[in-house]
């Protein structure tokens, strides 16, 4: 499923085209994989609408995609290959970190993702929506085999994002956590905080009364509109929505609370709710914002073993294919209920 110009999924157009692409080669270092599943993701939206356009198309989107490895690469990065272990027949993820440089202070310091040369997947290079995708060998992440190849898809994003988020947070057990937006991240977010602080209440805050039912569904203890009080003061709120007016709504957190927006882009049809920021309501007494960008190979490689020994099980709802363009305008309409997935044959 090919992106070959910038369009909307608000009219529910359908953005991507079903084609035939040239099987990709793998390159130096590289290994070739063919594709079983593939998460679909809101940052997929970002690109197709222009808010993350690509830098190049068309494109091959998506970047939580899950399959084995068919071929190794030439040996002239032998080194690489070694590196990584990855014989043909190994089953691998990749996520949305596609590749960085390796020297700079970031990479060297373990924040490969404010890498300058850091390149996505899906967006940078060719992704998952395909049967067939390479990547550098020390890039593609071991799956634990205790987790399906659709169980799996989701994690590589929403749940590395959302453990990098929660990390970020500094949530205390016994904290209470909140949560904007309920969707793919979110869910798996409330599943990590019922497993790392028992203690910790988990308030969700979301427009959407299906969202707010799964919720309650999933353990929240408490859901109710973006708008509303929780019963319980946020140490920590993590803002998993594409629009500006639950960020607005979260710093009414309490003192010394930290908001972590776990989001690439802000659409801009609700920027007015910024003008609704109060300095003493919503920004003094010592609160924090912190803006979760991108994941490093750490949280990708952390998050899946730690799902697999809880064991973590996402709610999915699965597409072939061909079916790309109905996910995403599904999820656009914010019809969500968990992840979605792509299965490829």
């Amino acid at each position: 499923m090919v992106l070959e110009k910038i369009s909307s999924l608000a009219d529910n157009e359908a953005p991507l085209r079903l084609c035939e692409w040239p099987e990709p080669v793998a390159g130096d270092g590289e290994i070739l994989i063919r594709v079983a599943a593939c998460g679909v993701c809101h940052t997929e939206i970002d690109e197709i609408e222009g808010r993350l356009p690509p830098p190049r198309l068309p494109v091959v989107p998506g970047h939580q995609a899950v399959g084995r490895v068919a071929a190794l690469g030439e040996r002239d990065s032998l080194e690489v290959l070694q590196r990584s272990g990855l014989q043909v027949g190994d089953r691998v993820g990749v996520a949305w970190i596609n590749s960085a440089c390796g020297h700079c202070g970031f990479c060297l310091g373990g924040l490969e993702n404010l890498c300058p040369s850091f390149r996505a997947t899906g967006l940078d290079a060719h992704g998952g929506y395909a049967q067939y995708m390479s990547v550098r060998a020390d890039f593609a992440c071991r799956l634990p085999e205790n987790l399906s190849d659709v169980e799996a898809a989701p994690l590589l994003c929403a749940g590395a994002i959302g453990y990098r988020s929660l990390s970020l947070s500094n949530l205390q057990d016994g904290q209470t956590l909140g949560l904007t937006g309920f969707g793919a991240s979110a869910h798996l977010v409330l599943a990590l905080v019922r497993h790392r602080f028992p203690g910790s209440p988990v308030v969700v805050f979301a427009r959407s009364a299906e969202e707010r039912a799964f919720a309650l569904e999933r353990g929240a203890s408490w859901a109710g509109d973006t708008r509303d009080r929780s019963p319980w003061p946020c140490a920590a709120i993590i803002d998993t929505t594409p629009v500006w007016t639950p960020v607005v709504e979260a710093l009414n957190l309490d003192a010394g609370g930290r908001l972590v927006i776990n989001a690439i882009r802000k659409e801009t049809v609700d920027r007015q709710a910024l003008l609704e920021i109060d300095y003493p309501e919503h920004l003094w007494r010592e609160k924090e914002i912190k803006t979760v960008a991108n994941v490093t190979r750490r949280d990708v490689r952390e998050f899946l073993q730690l799902a697999a020994a809880i064991p973590l099980r996402p709610e999915l709802a699965c597409y072939p294919l061909a079916d790309a363009n109905r996910a995403l305008t599904e999820l656009r309409h914010r019809h969500v209920r968990g992840a979605k997935v792509l299965i490829i044959d």
